[in-house]
């Protein structure tokens, strides 16, 4: 038989504390303290109204406060510099290309204020020093947490990885679903969108870009 302790001195109210603790906390995750709450609550509220809704019935009275956090969340990388976390690197004597597909991620178109998501492929061709994998990973995401284009995340991340790495070569594909084309306007689900920026060798030498490519669009099988 499994005896049970109660041995545990630590206080009620401590307990209740370390419970609402999370188990991990991701330090390197992006925050925006420029979010105004009480002004996106109170624009909700309007906007409720102004379409005929009642935002004080039952289902909508918690929507204002819900869509405020929403908005801090999605937008959480506004106010912060991605290129952070390429500023830890490794020496390494490799010269090759270095390829993270499929990265997942989510912004906001900033036309209508409606989401797209998809996947990002970054490559590159270090200098002398690699980075953690997941530091490119990182970079997608946080600077997908904006009101943007998707013309302008693909350049962004491009530019980062260039000038950050000292890389001889970037090569950034982005490829997403845009609910401002599928849920309205034209409505037509299942369109994709592509777009590339080349940097360095790949901008330049064409049999490069074409390798680059080939392996961002081999099939994972």
């Amino acid at each position: 038989m499994i005896a049970s302790s109660n041995n545990d001195s630590s206080e009620p109210g401590e307990n209740a504390s370390r419970a609402r603790t999370p188990f991990f906390v991701d330090k390197n995750e992006p925050k925006n303290d420029a979010v105004d709450y009480p002004a996106i609550e109170a624009a909700v509220r309007v906007i409720l109204e102004a379409v005929g809704e009642d935002p004080k019935r039952d289902g909508l009275i918690e929507t204002p406060a819900r869509v405020a956090r929403m908005y801090a969340e999605m937008f959480a990388g506004l106010k912060s510099d991605p290129g952070r976390h390429l500023s830890k690197v490794f020496e390494e004597d490799y010269d090759e290309i270095v390829l993270v597909r499929d990265i997942s991620f989510c912004s906001m178109c900033e036309h209508h204020l409606l989401p797209f998501t998809g996947k990002a492929h970054i490559a590159y061709l270090p200098s002398g020093k690699v980075v953690g994998l997941s530091k490119l990973a990182r970079v997608v995401e946080e600077v997908a947490r904006r009101p943007q284009v998707q013309e302008r995340l693909t350049h962004t991340v491009a530019n980062l990885i260039e000038e950050r790495l000292s890389a001889r070569g970037v090569a950034v594909v982005v490829e997403s679903t845009h609910s401002c084309m599928t849920m309205r306007g034209v409505r037509k689900p299942g369109s994709l969108c592509l777009t590339s920026a080349m940097r360095g060798t790949f901008k330049t030498d064409p049999k490069s870009r074409a390798e680059v490519l080939g392996l961002i669009n081999r099939s994972a099988g």
